[in-house]
């Protein structure tokens, strides 16, 4: 009679040899020392000690779902995307959420910005879009990013974050004010990653089958509502459940409600560029909704969860430079930098072939290419040549460029990003304030304060700067934040 074990799968190394004992240490008799040739034991350890890889230095704390996206509106007269290219057609998608500033174990209900990584499995290769819950970001400049994020991190010294750091640096960068003004609004800690929207943030270039090129914003507006918690609910939350985003994503999945977005295009006039009334590509601007309404395109719903955190979210890479034909980039010197990063940085943290990884690699074509070896290589190429050109049958190039070639003039140089008639770091925060509510501006002013007054003591220059640019946003902005911050400062 066969017996319920006999019929489960065999235990076995990891060179598929069965395992005799895996309650028990090989040792030099009954309670003797272990001897080194219980490899089982060795085999665990050793994998034990390597089963995590390096934690990415920002995004580190994320949740993902697997999605479908859906073409609701033609936009074939701006984008020869085949994805796009006709209404109705359906597209597996991988969407990560996470915070930005805090590692691997940190809560998901705190104050950061929310990263939203959309991964396109298109049938032309995969489309990476990275970007946030917020349509601008605090620097404009990639050489500052590093800089940026040392100040959101811990301090070498004390180890803990700091406020002097992250004022010092906010008050010497007043183009971070836009940014700073979401940031500590309502929209600052989402009530989940489903009452959030996702916004590509930089800009890119679309380009149709007659060769014209467009400037384009996304925006992904959540159909669940936008929902925010206050400074105090997330505090408490934080501390009962720090896993609250995550378990809210996946147990919402899991009840088959999926959450969807609504996506939407801000669509720009290659020509109007040049002349527009602020600089297009500034990351810490906003195109006015009245200068490029938004259109429809489609909707994103997300409706499988991973099967493995590790495997498929830890493992997922997302890179902006993952384009397809009939999208590219625009001169933002932000997305310019990201290019390089986004992908450097997942060489070294999962791997040279990391993209050889389900989650990772394309699910409606195939990878063509000559790049071989290195850590975990599968042989997936097997006795193909790995050079080109070649007349063995070989992959050949198309020809064609993915995006159009945008003009350029000028010496080289490290310049500053070019000064539109409108450009300046305190308009659009001004405009964001006075959006506001009386109540929504009362938990600005408070939770502003409430982290400015910590700064340190004898470091009222720091103080001084950081309230200075939210007054030149908009004097009620930086009269109220002054008091506010002077008063707290006082019961010190």
């Amino acid at each position: 009679m066969t017996t319920q074990d006999e019929l489960r799968p065999i235990l076995t190394t990891e060179a598929g040899a069965p395992v005799a004992d895996n309650q028990n240490t090989e040792t030099a008799g009954i309670g003797g020392p272990a001897l080194i040739q219980d490899q089982q034991l060795f085999e665990k350890l050793a994998h034990f000690n390597r089963e995590r890889i390096p934690e990415r230095v920002v995004h580190a704390r994320g949740a993902a779902a697997y999605g479908t996206f859906t073409v609701t509106a033609d936009v074939t007269a701006y984008t020869r995307a085949a994805f796009l290219s006709e209404v109705g057609k359906e597209t597996e998608t991988f969407l990560r959420f996470s915070t930005v500033a805090g590692n691997l174990g940190s809560a998901d209900a705190v104050r950061d910005p929310r990263g939203f990584a959309l991964k396109f499995y298109t049938e032309e290769g995969n489309y990476d879009l990275v970007g946030n819950n917020t349509p601008v970001f605090f620097i404009k400049d990639a050489t500052k990013f590093p800089d940026f994020i040392h100040t959101q991190k811990r301090d070498p010294y004390t180890g803990s974050q700091e406020a002097d750091n992250v004022w010092d640096f906010w008050g010497l960068s007043p183009e971070s004010t836009h940014q700073v003004t979401w940031l500590f609004g309502d929209r600052g800690i989402p009530a989940s990653y489903r009452h959030l929207n996702g916004y590509g943030s930089h800009t890119y270039q679309w380009q149709n089958e007659a060769g014209e090129y467009f400037w384009v914003k996304y925006h992904f507006k959540t159909d669940q509502g936008i929902k925010n918690l206050t400074q105090d609910e997330a505090n408490k939350l934080a501390g009962e459940d720090p896993d609250s985003h995550q378990r809210d994503l996946r147990e919402a999945i899991e009840r088959g409600e999926f959450p969807t977005w609504t996506v939407q295009v801000q669509i720009m006039p290659a020509a109007d560029a040049a002349n527009y009334r602020f600089n297009p590509f500034d990351l810490t601007k906003v195109w006015p909704h009245e200068d490029y309404p938004p259109i429809e395109i489609g909707k994103l719903e997300l409706n499988r969860n991973p099967d493995n955190v590790f495997a498929e979210v830890e493992q997922s890479i997302f890179s902006p430079a993952h384009f397809v034909p009939g999208i590219g980039p625009s001169p933002d010197k932000m997305l310019q930098g990201r290019l390089f990063a986004y992908a450097d940085a997942h060489r070294y943290r999962v791997g040279i072939n990391a993209d050889h990884l389900p989650v990772n690699r394309p699910h409606a074509t195939e990878a063509r290419n000559n790049s071989r070896d290195g850590y975990l290589y599968d042989g997936r190429h097997g006795r193909r040549k790995n050079y080109e050109p070649n007349s063995f049958g070989g992959p050949v190039q198309t020809g064609r460029p993915l995006w159009a070639a945008v003009p350029v003039t000028g010496a080289t140089g490290n310049h500053e990003a070019p000064s539109h008639a409108e450009d300046d770091d305190f308009v659009q925060a001004g405009n964001l304030y006075r959006l506001f509510s009386e109540d929504e501006k009362q938990r600005l002013i408070a939770n502003l304060a409430g982290f400015i007054s910590k700064v340190s003591a004898d470091r009222d220059d720091i103080v001084e700067r950081a309230i200075g640019n939210f007054r030149k946003a908009d004097a009620d902005y930086g009269q109220r934040l002054e008091a506010a911050v002077r008063e707290l400062r006082k019961q010190q």
